[in-house]
């Protein structure tokens, strides 16, 4: 399928997301937004995907979130609808069954702070900026960030975040629990390929299973939560390849999954 503002390609078993918007700092305007879900609905339609890489064009950004310039002159109604669509992406990522890798570089600030809280792992450049600086255009982040800034990090970090509005560097990332890994900047690509490489040859159903039971076990009451996953576990005795993975530990030799 052919895309005006975002890049798709597999390459060794990984759907790489391109923002293609480099003059405009990746920003994200409606139609990248929609892009963006058809291409996360292309991989998940692609036996041949296993991990998912999103990450920005050119050298400056990996997205500065939302478009402003399409923005500023909509109403509180007009809005309500446009953010349902970030709702709704960031909902696609969350709830695909590939584990989906955030690589970033330069910045990556508004909508782009919040499109990484809802990938399952974030890599990002020493040069990275993140941050939530709505408030200093008078608004708050209108797509999750505050919701779940304050599950992933608690709430003194999130409300220094959101009220104070400045830049977080990609070493300040890891330390507060925004991203996994700062490498320099001419690592990135390097590190984020072997996240992916090591991601892909592990087990498809056992990688769905774990994300959604981290997902689920991070709202859910603990007895709900322990039984989910308990559900989840007993699911996968049922697969070929559970089959496949005990059958390669016994037998001293690498496991080689088809996700059924």
């Amino acid at each position: 399928m052919a895309y005006e503002t975002i890049l798709y390609d597999v390459q060794d078993a990984a759907a790489h997301i391109t923002l293609n918007r480099p003059k405009k700092l990746n920003a994200m305007n409606a139609l990248c937004i929609a892009e963006m879900r058809s291409a996360l609905a292309e991989a998940r339609g692609d036996d041949a995907v296993r991990v998912v890489v999103i990450k920005g064009a050119g050298e400056r950004a990996f997205t500065a979130g939302a478009d402003i310039g399409e923005l500023a002159e909509k109403s509180s109604q007009d809005m309500l609808g446009y953010n349902r669509q970030w709702l709704a992406l960031f909902a696609d990522i969350e709830s695909l069954p590939n584990p989906v890798i955030a690589s970033v570089h330069g910045y990556a600030t508004g909508g782009g702070t919040e499109m990484s809280l809802a990938c399952d792992f974030v890599l990002c450049a020493e040069n990275s900026r993140f941050g939530l600086s709505e408030i200093n255009i008078g608004v708050i982040p209108g797509a999750g960030a505050a919701v779940r800034l304050t599950r992933w990090m608690g709430r003194l970090k999130a409300k220094e975040i959101l009220m104070l509005g400045e830049f977080v560097s990609g070493a300040e990332a890891v330390q507060c629990g925004l991203a996994n890994r700062c490498v320099p900047d001419a690592d990135l690509a390097q590190v984020t390929a072997e996240w992916a490489a090591k991601l892909a040859k592990k087990a498809p159903l056992a990688l769905a299973a774990v994300k959604s039971c981290v997902n689920v076990g991070a709202e859910a009451a603990m007895p709900e939560a322990l039984e989910y996953e308990l559900r989840e576990f007993l699911l996968l005795l049922e697969s070929e390849d559970q089959k496949e993975g005990m059958t390669a530990f016994l037998e001293k030799r690498e496991a080689k999954f088809t996700g059924r």
